[in-house]
């Protein structure tokens, strides 16, 4: 009873009814006993157990963009470079704006390291006028 009071007190008085509220439930979490070794409680989810990785080992696709000279020979070092790194190569699309080509490559699933070499790589290239965009692409393979 004393707790809604505080808590109808805090909505009365506007902006620090989160606070208040935000404070009872950690309390009332803070009392709550631990679910016996083993089990589980009601809050953790089912991958709470597992370790995390570092971010270099995680593995997932990738959408990469590049700012690169529009002249033969330019795309056999750049697929050059991801295959150093073992990251293979899913889809390539070029699009040509005069001198300069928009390349975007998507690959299959490889690690970040492998990746970030990868990049490093291409950015040193003369052809690679600039690394436009690395992103994460999530999902199934096949999507």
């Amino acid at each position: 009873m004393i707790r809604l009071k505080r808590i109808f007190l805090a909505l009365v008085k506007g902006s620090s009814a989160r606070i208040a509220c935000s404070a009872s439930s950690d309390s009332a979490r803070a009392t709550r006993k631990p679910p016996p070794a083993g089990i589980r409680g009601p809050d953790a989810p089912s991958y709470a157990e597992l370790p995390v990785l570092p971010m270099s080992d995680a593995l997932t696709r990738y959408h990469v963009a590049l700012d690169v000279a529009d002249r033969p020979g330019v795309l056999a070092p750049v697929a050059e470079a991801f295959a150093r790194h073992d990251v293979s190569i899913r889809a390539v699309r070029q699009e040509g704006r005069g001198a300069e080509a928009y390349l975007v490559i998507v690959t299959h699933t490889a690690r970040e390291s492998a990746l970030a070499a990868t990049v490093a790589d291409l950015s040193a290239m003369e052809a690679v006028r600039a690394v436009d965009s690395v992103m994460r692409v999530e999902g199934e393979e096949g999507e």
